[in-house]
């Protein structure tokens, strides 16, 4: 009898089971672990945007919008089928700022600082799904990039409501009103979202300082990247001890930063439609806010289908460069880009190594950088490909919808509200894979390393 018992006793309950099963699972691949997490979450808040409650009107929308809503929120991106002023309900906003707090600091993440908060400590399979969520390198940075994310993102998001909350009063909303804009677009700005509870957007307050200052600093710092953050916690006036990671987000960020807004401020210092009419400072203003969400944010104050073509092409160009590492922010990435372009200019010089502030830049590292650019492009080519199929519009307009899209922008010439239900769901996927895409594939490719004990003749093709 006692012999039954112990034999009863060991057997493997269900919970076992399935516990077993997740280490495995985790241990194997930890990217999985994190596309399944997105798509668990991007359906969750699909189903909560269906249902009757979150519709003004108190009917269920169809189903494409919320699942194309669900997915530009937990991907951050702002695109928009229907305007989230009047479609959604207090419920359906609630929801969509849930959904990009979410998705902006990281589904898994939040999770293992919810574990921080309780007082259990991390083990190495929550850390390397950690790891994983936000591209660290060193699996012994993550607590403290854990709290670094958690304080940043709370203090930050907090400082920006309670400064904006005062403006929504005296410009006449009231106070719970007020109160719930000005959190919303604190999350918003931070997680580099794009979405705007109001029906016209951040547009009537294109001349409000008060307004457009704290938006700004919100996607500065939310698409810095958490690493970079903490190297400024830790060491913020001493440059030499900052990491190349670090040297190269901050470098790459303003010098694009204010390339764009000469460039921006340029090609449409005279068009009537956007800020022609306006004065030398306000010109200025809308050229530094324009640039400063290009590359992520997503807000704008112009309707971006007046712009100049040439803009356009300029916007498409900074959206797919992006914001920083483990960040916010989307596209390929800055230093992805830096290290493309030192690349080239060491090939200029006839350099045999990639410097860098006194470092050389490995291979890999440039073979990830060329790899990433060259797989988002292809996902860029595709989705364009697919939209000009299905639908008549113009190559331009399609192309930069795409990028905003995977890029996770959310600035839009239109275009996302007038296609078919078949191209919402392109954009869907586009903004899925652009979310996640270019993180899995560079740590799946610098994780695939193996050595030959045997190296073949070495032949010369030729180039160009």
């Amino acid at each position: 009898m006692g012999i039954k018992n112990l034999a009863t006793s060991s057997a493997p309950t269900l919970p076992d089971k399935i516990r077993t099963l997740i280490d495995r699972t985790v241990g194997s691949s930890p990217s999985r672990v994190a596309i399944s997490a997105f798509l668990l979450v991007i359906i969750f808040f699909s189903l909560m945007l269906y249902t009757p409650l979150a519709s003004r009107n108190g009917q269920s929308i169809e189903f494409h919008h919320a699942v194309f809503t669900a997915t530009s929120a937990v991907t951050v991106t702002g695109l928009t089928t229907v305007p989230t002023g009047v479609q959604w309900s207090f419920f359906g906003q609630l929801m969509i700022l849930l959904a990009f707090q979410v998705g902006g600091l990281g589904t898994l993440t939040m999770t293992s600082l919810l574990a921080i908060a309780v007082g259990r400590k991390m083990g190495l399979r929550s850390k390397m799904i950690a790891q994983e969520a936000m591209n660290i390198g060193r699996l012994g940075e993550v607590g403290s990039i854990l709290r670094t994310v958690a304080v940043t993102s709370i203090s930050l998001e907090a400082t920006i409501a309670v400064i904006l909350t005062p403006r929504f009063w005296l410009l006449g909303e009231s106070f719970w009103e007020g109160v719930w804009h000005g959190i919303f677009y604190a999350v918003s700005a931070f997680n580099n979202a794009g979405f705007t509870p109001h029906t016209d957007g951040i547009v009537p307050y294109g001349h409000d300082l008060w307004i457009l200052l704290p938006l700004c600093l919100g996607v500065f710092v939310g698409a810095l990247g958490f690493p970079v953050i903490l190297t400024l916690q830790r060491n913020l006036w001493h440059f030499k001890l900052w990491n190349l990671t670090t040297k190269l987000t901050l470098i790459g960020t303003t010098s694009l930063l204010f390339v764009g807004m000469f460039a921006w401020g340029f090609f449409e210092w005279n068009n009537p439609a956007t800020i022609g009419a306006e004065n030398i400072g306000d010109k200025t203003l809308h050229a530094f806010f324009a640039s400063m969400m290009t590359r992520s944010g997503g807000f704008n104050l112009v309707d971006m289908s007046q712009i100049n073509p040439i803009t356009l092409l300029l916007t498409d160009v900074l959206m797919f460069i992006g914001g920083g590492s483990a960040s916010t922010a989307g596209g390929v990435k800055i230093t992805t880009f830096c290290v493309v372009l030192l690349a080239i200019l060491a090939e200029a010089r006839g350099d045999q190594h990639v410097i860098a502030f006194t470092r050389t830049i490995p291979d890999s590292v440039l073979r990830i950088a060329i790899s990433v650019i060259s797989m988002s492009t292809l996902f860029i080519f595709l989705g364009c490909a697919a939209l000009v199929y299905i639908t008549d519009e113009s190559f331009d307009r399609v192309l930069f919808e795409v990028i905003s899209a995977y890029a996770t922008c959310g600035l839009s010439v239109g275009l996302s509200a007038e296609l078919p239900p078949a191209g919402t769901y392109i954009l869907a996927l586009l903004m899925f894979v652009g979310r996640i895409g270019t993180n899995t594939v560079a740590t799946g490719l610098a994780l695939r390393s193996r050595r030959r004990l045997y190296k073949y003749p070495e032949e010369r093709p030729i180039i160009g």
